[in-house]
């Protein structure tokens, strides 16, 4: 047995829908603009071939989670994502098989530090720190792909307060999953575990301590979050 100097971590994980058993997560990638209009909020080309960044696994944290707001940002934004857990290895992934290698689906938010990612964007920095920091990943339960389907359209939305805030269809993914799971495997053999987050609509925007999110995709769950005082 291999010995380690310090305590090993907990694994991260995801609640599964209806079952006393959990998701380990291994690692997150997340697809950047894939609603035409997201990408036309932030003066983008839809058009662009999709982009991928990726935020730690312990960054997930489950629905009902209270989450301190963020150090080092005064513009905290949401951004409600459809989620696909993969089940299975694989590399260079073949468009017409990528679906086989999803085990299930969930519903994310994509925690931003918007004024982070400006600064970044503006001197042609790396995003992490916008995107990448604690709790910044929040996931509902997942439903198994053989419960669910492989869904191509049915409402994504998210609201704050109960006021909706963000309210599209999946047929408007620009990149449907099939295509994203197939990029992304060209660049890093997906394995067991990943989770890719699949992109948000149109209508993102900043939520303040004392706040609750909540959302949902049609035949996938829903995700409840509030956002708590910063940490002392």
């Amino acid at each position: 047995m291999t010995a380690f100097v310090l305590p090993v971590p907990p694994t991260p994980s995801v609640a599964i829908s209806g079952s006393a058993e959990r998701f380990a997560v291994r690692r997150i990638f997340c697809v950047g603009r894939n609603y035409a209009a997201h990408a036309r909020e932030f003066g983008n080309d839809e058009r662009d071939p999709p982009f991928f960044f990726t935020k730690p696994s312990d960054a997930v944290v489950d629905s009902g989670t209270v989450i301190p707001y963020p150090p080092l940002t005064a513009n905290l934004h949401h951004e409600i994502e459809l989620v696909a857990a993969i089940g299975k290895t694989g590399f260079r992934i073949a468009r017409e098989r990528a679906l086989d290698h999803v085990w299930g689906y969930g519903v994310g938010i994509d925690l931003t530090r918007r004024d982070l990612q400006d600064e970044a964007k503006k001197a042609a920095r790396p995003w992490d720190w916008s995107k990448a920091f604690d709790h910044s990943a929040p996931c509902g339960p997942l439903v198994p792909a053989q419960k669910s389907g492989h869904p191509t359209k049915g409402r994504i939305w998210l609201a704050v307060n109960g006021a909706v805030k963000q309210d599209a269809d999946l047929s408007e993914l620009i990149w449907p999953i099939a295509d994203i799971v197939s990029i992304c495997s060209e660049a890093v053999e997906l394995q067991a575990g990943d989770l890719i987050f699949t992109g948000t609509p149109a209508g993102v925007g900043a939520v303040k301590p004392g706040e609750t999110m909540t959302g949902g995709v049609d035949g996938i769950g829903t995700i409840e979050v509030t956002i708590g005082q910063p940490r002392s």
